[in-house]
């Protein structure tokens, strides 16, 4: 009877896995079949063109709906393992793979295994092909500012460097920055305009107006049926989504064998599927495992740390100069953010796409944000880029001194206004 019942579990398992990878291919951009991930775990080459162009769509922002046109297969290649190296992917083989993508179906799919047990890769990609109804403003206060960052080392050319090229290319992005703030406001004005125009239109008393998109339907009525045909695709995808969280388990079982199948490397990924509430104990054990190994790193990171200090405490001014700018950074990042956080107290900041109401100045206050706080928003983020643009001009100056007095004969006048 138990042996029955084992062999009844064991097929229910068989029969669970291509139902979730199936889910998970409807979530995925360009998700390809069950099949080409079975072939995947025995390293198949004709399953690796397919999980090529998966990857390419799922780390690449701009193709993830589809507009764009795909690049050949070598500059996929390359894209999909410059990216995957940012991100920090343990393993090498997958950059010893061929870059005419007819190789490493098996290195590719555990690629993607790892991407999906790293942060909430779905999600991301549902947000990005979200069918967007009304007029919104992306604000978010976690989004990493352009920073400089530390400097770095001086390196000097190779050969000669035509100022007047470097002038032409300030100004072609200057034209270009005054190009965008126009449309911007242009785009702007024209918000206003339709949400005037149509004011009273709307069913929901509390938006008022009809946005870009619901005005478009009044205009164009076939663009209601393919309005309509993109939020049955959307609830596909979401009804996907939702039957792969409840299946995923199955599928990291399943990636266990695949990673079994791998030869041995320095550096095998780890799967931590986000499964709440599931295994506590093993939890557990890999917070005491991780925390060992943190402090491990620590200890073989501080001798590094003294003999590099030690070593690079060689270069006299030029290296204080570099821990002085360094320093001033951290500052105005530090500033920036306690700036931020005692003008917001402790409530939390605006964050994710917003939807733009028009609404009267004496009007009663409803859910959402208001002008005042996303021009308080605004502003703060404008002091954070305003401290980094000095910085940034300051350490310019230094270098154009510093290669002035290199030059006998040279005399150097500032430039007005900096």
């Amino acid at each position: 009877m138990g042996r029955r019942r084992r062999r009844v579990d064991r097929g229910a398992a068989v029969g669970a896995l291509p139902k979730a990878i199936a889910a998970l291919s409807r979530t995925l951009p360009a998700g390809p079949s069950p099949e080409i991930f079975r072939r995947a775990k025995f390293d198949r080459p004709e399953a690796a063109p397919a999980l090529w162009q998966l990857l390419f769509r799922v780390l690449s922002p701009l193709s993830a709906d589809g507009a764009s046109a795909s690049p050949a297969q070598e500059a996929q290649v390359r894209a999909v393992k410059s990216e995957l190296r940012s991100q920090g992917y343990p393993r090498r083989a997958l950059a010893q793979l061929p870059e005419d993508g007819s190789q490493g179906s098996r290195e590719l799919l555990l690629a993607l295994a790892w991407l999906l047990a790293r942060g909430p890769l779905l999600e991301r990609l549902l947000a990005q092909t979200r069918v967007r109804l009304g007029d919104e403003i992306p604000l978010c206060e976690c989004e990493a500012l352009a920073r400089p960052g530390a400097p770095v080392p001086r390196v000097e050319a190779d050969g000669p460097v035509d100022i007047r090229h470097l002038q032409w290319l300030m100004g072609k992005l200057r034209f270009q920055w005054r190009k965008l703030i126009t449309s911007q406001q242009e785009q702007c004005a024209l918000l206003g305009k339709i949400h005037s125009y149509t004011r009273g239109c709307h069913s929901d008393r509390s938006l008022g107006h009809l946005s870009v998109a619901e005005t478009e339907l009044l205009r164009d009525a076939e663009g209601g049926q393919q309005l309509l045909r993109r939020l049955e695709s959307e609830n596909v995808c979401l009804e996907a989504a939702l039957r792969w969280r409840r299946q995923e388990l199955v599928f990291w079982r399943w990636m266990d064998t695949v990673l079994g199948t791998c030869p041995p490397e320095a550096s095998q990924p780890t799967f931590v599927p986000r499964i709440p509430e599931r295994g506590a104990g093993e939890w557990e054990l890999v917070a005491r495992e991780l925390q060992a190994l943190q402090e491990e790193l620590r200890g073989a990171a501080e001798p590094r740390r003294a003999a590099w200090e030690a070593r690079v405490g060689g270069w006299g001014p030029e290296w204080s100069a570099v821990q002085r700018a360094s320093r001033e950074a951290v500052g105005l990042e530090l500033a920036a953010l306690q700036r931020a956080w005692e003008r917001g107290g402790a409530a939390a900041q605006p964050h994710g796409p917003c939807r733009l109401v028009k609404s009267d100045a004496g009007a009663s206050g409803g859910p959402g944000l208001r002008a005042a706080q996303v021009i308080e928003v605004l502003r703060s983020r404008e002091a954070c880029l305003e401290a980094v643009l000095c910085q940034l001009q300051r350490q310019c100056r230094q270098e154009l001194a510093r290669l002035a007095g290199a030059l006998p004969g040279l005399i150097w006048i500032l430039p007005p206004g900096r």
